[in-house]
């Protein structure tokens, strides 16, 4: 599977497809437009360590929610991000059996190369 989860208003999101051209076989998928399933999240999970690692901890909502004061399990992580768009770290970039979460210039230029090598 080649696929991008990333939300359309979001500008960095729309930088890094922009950079990562041309897209030959992936499919993007907005996230606010068409919600992430429990089984596509659940193949993202299976190619990384922990749901945690695709919680994104800049959602307005963790703050607002104070969810840094708590103390989450993987459940917790799963479900919020299954609850909430926001709380899915953007973007998700699976490459076969490869994933790439985020938006740090590392993550980025690791997915730049796996793409075109």
């Amino acid at each position: 599977m080649k696929k991008i989860y990333h939300l359309s208003s979001c500008n960095t999101c729309q930088r890094i497809i922009k950079e990562l051209q041309p897209l030959d076989g992936f499919t993007l998928q907005d996230i606010k437009a068409e919600p992430i399933t429990t089984a596509q999240l659940e193949e993202m999970r299976a190619l990384t360590d922990s749901y945690e690692s695709l919680f994104s901890r800049r959602a307005v909502l963790y703050r607002e929610r104070g969810l840094g004061n708590k103390n989450l399990s993987e459940d917790d992580y799963k479900n919020l991000i299954l609850e909430q768009y926001t709380f899915l770290k953007r973007p998700v970039l699976v490459n076969g059996e490869e994933i790439f979460i985020g938006n740090s210039k590392k993550v980025v230029s690791a997915a730049k190369e796996a793409i075109f090598s």
